[in-house]
């Protein structure tokens, strides 16, 4: 088996955290039992998706303020907030906030643009502002500045018994380091580098080479590279790869069965880009974890990166985490060179 230039060093896991709308209670506690389970395994990282009404988590940092009172040492991440949804200053507070909670381990990852099926939306969203929001990059830059300290008011001192701030309270100075882009482009891949933020890759490219087609590890090593030549940090800067990657060692046929299934129903979308964006899907990656290091390690993205967050597939059953995490830990990621958390 070839050997990776960079041994994983970070393993992480990515949950959606979906409920039933009868009992909500029970899917969001079963996300908090996940993330303690991912804890004693030793992961490094356990990090929530962002959904809008629908039946998954639309408040992660709530959950994750949860979560960092049931933890002590893994690292909390979103990948990813979608910021058209937010007020970035109201954003920079509950994230200072629940980074000052958890210890300094808050990992908050973002993206831009309008928010999905906006014209549906726009009305409760933004009823008086919606032409003259700014989606676009600025929106996150206005994010970076608030949690770096820059001045958020022209006043701070005292005004009868109340002491005002000029910047955003708390402060949490190591949250700036701690910013995540998530994108899937070329110009999303230089903005995040210019602007000194992590980037978070995920199972989504988009083909963006002069014949429209492309290889999707190629094309998401492109945009690891050009992240990296845009960053002060270059090749030190930090990259997250979050593939679906389904370890079966210790799964029962039945599991094996329904994991491989799950992963052929989704194939087809990853032979051709998809829709006008012309988005590439990875396959999803369902083998023992021998297997599975081998394919990672033929992965010309992964050989590049020592960060990943496994996607978990949304649909399946508490059971089935367990046994994909267990698997990860114990077997998987020792395959790829990782050494468990104490």
């Amino acid at each position: 088996m070839p050997s990776t230039p960079r041994p994983l060093r970070k393993l992480g896991f990515l949950t959606i955290g979906l409920f039933d709308e009868a009992d909500p209670r029970r899917g969001h506690e079963t996300t908090l039992e996940i993330i303690e389970l991912g804890e004693r395994l030793g992961f490094d990282s356990a990090w929530l998706r962002h959904r809008h009404l629908q039946y998954g988590i639309s408040s992660p940092v709530a959950v994750l303020a949860a979560a960092s009172q049931r933890t002590s040492r893994i690292e909390l991440g979103t990948a990813v907030i979608p910021l058209g949804w937010e007020n970035p200053l109201r954003l920079a507070e509950d994230l200072a906030t629940v980074d000052v909670l958890s210890g300094g381990r808050l990992n908050p990852g973002v993206s831009v643009g309008p928010p999905m099926h906006f014209d549906r939306v726009k009305e409760a969203l933004y009823p008086d502002t919606a032409d003259a929001e700014d989606f676009g990059y600025g929106r996150a830059r206005r994010l970076l500045d608030l949690v770096r300290g820059e001045p958020a008011s022209g006043f701070s001192g005292t005004e009868g018994f109340e002491v005002f701030s000029d910047r955003v309270q708390p402060h949490s100075p190591g949250l700036g380091s701690r910013l995540w882009y998530g994108g899937g482009s070329l110009g999303s891949a230089r903005w995040a580098g210019e602007n000194s933020m992590n980037f978070l890759t995920s199972s989504v490219v988009k083909a963006e080479g002069p014949d429209g087609e492309g290889d999707f590890a190629d094309l998401q090593l492109a945009l690891v590279r050009a992240f990296r030549a845009a960053h002060p940090d270059g090749d030190a800067a930090r990259v997250s790869q979050g593939l679906v990657v389904i370890p079966t060692d210790s799964a029962t046929p039945e599991q094996r069965a329904k994991y491989e299934e799950f992963a052929a129903r989704r194939l087809p979308r990853t032979t051709s880009p998809q829709g006008p964006a012309r988005l590439l899907f990875a396959p999803d990656l369902v083998g023992t974890s021998a297997e599975l290091a081998e394919r990672l390690h033929a992965h010309a993205a992964f050989r590049e990166i020592d960060e990943v967050a496994f996607a978990l597939p949304f649909t399946f059953a508490p059971e089935d985490y367990v046994q994909i995490l267990t698997d990860m830990a114990t077997h998987l990621g020792p395959a790829l060179g990782w050494k468990p958390g104490a």
